[in-house]
């Protein structure tokens, strides 16, 4: 079976969760597969398999499973970049649009710095709201993003492009039609 299909067959689809209209497409269920989690862990490295890579960044909060487990495979370090409020030393924040609203993320002030080379990870790129957000605060501390991946890519809502034009390589393992 290609990786596509495999990977596919191993994420969950709940239908207008959390709001009619959506389909929400669950990855716990791949991570309870560690065969298809194992696989989905080694495609997202594969590009940069004995390079050296300085840190992993992942966003809150299934970017923490999936962040964690491709820097203990490139032997990096993990920066997790969470909602305000959440981390316990000094931080630095930024705003950043959701589907309906603003939000806030922060990361500490100390997780970076300026040169490292760092992937972000998460698990499903829509709007790209979030994951620009996560981009600029790593480059506002001088990290160089060498390339955002996520499992899954919603096309039609564009959040690549918008990743893509800050100057980050964008890479995804699958992509499902609509939202």
């Amino acid at each position: 079976m290609v990786l596509a299909d495999d990977l596919k067959s191993a994420i969950r689809t709940i239908p207008d969760y959390p709001r009619p209209g959506i389909q929400f497409r669950d990855i716990t269920t791949l991570l309870g597969n560690p065969r298809a989690f194992r696989r989905a862990i080694d495609e997202l490295v594969q590009p940069w398999a004995g390079t050296k890579m300085d840190k992993v960044a992942g966003m809150e909060a299934r970017g923490f499973i999936l962040g964690g487990a491709v820097a203990h495979q490139l032997s990096a370090g993990f920066v997790p970049i969470r909602k305000k409020g959440k981390l316990p030393h000094a931080t630095v924040s930024i705003a950043y649009s959701l589907e309906y609203g603003i939000d806030e993320m922060e990361m500490h002030e100390d997780a970076v710095t300026k040169g490292e080379r760092v992937i972000l990870v998460d698990d499903l790129v829509a709007t790209g709201g979030t994951a620009e957000g996560a981009v600029k605060l790593l480059q506002r501390l001088g990290a160089e993003v060498v390339a955002a991946c996520f499992v899954i890519d919603l096309p039609e809502l564009g959040g690549r492009e918008k990743i893509e034009a800050l100057g980050v390589p964008v890479r995804t393992l699958v992509t499902f039609d609509g939202h």
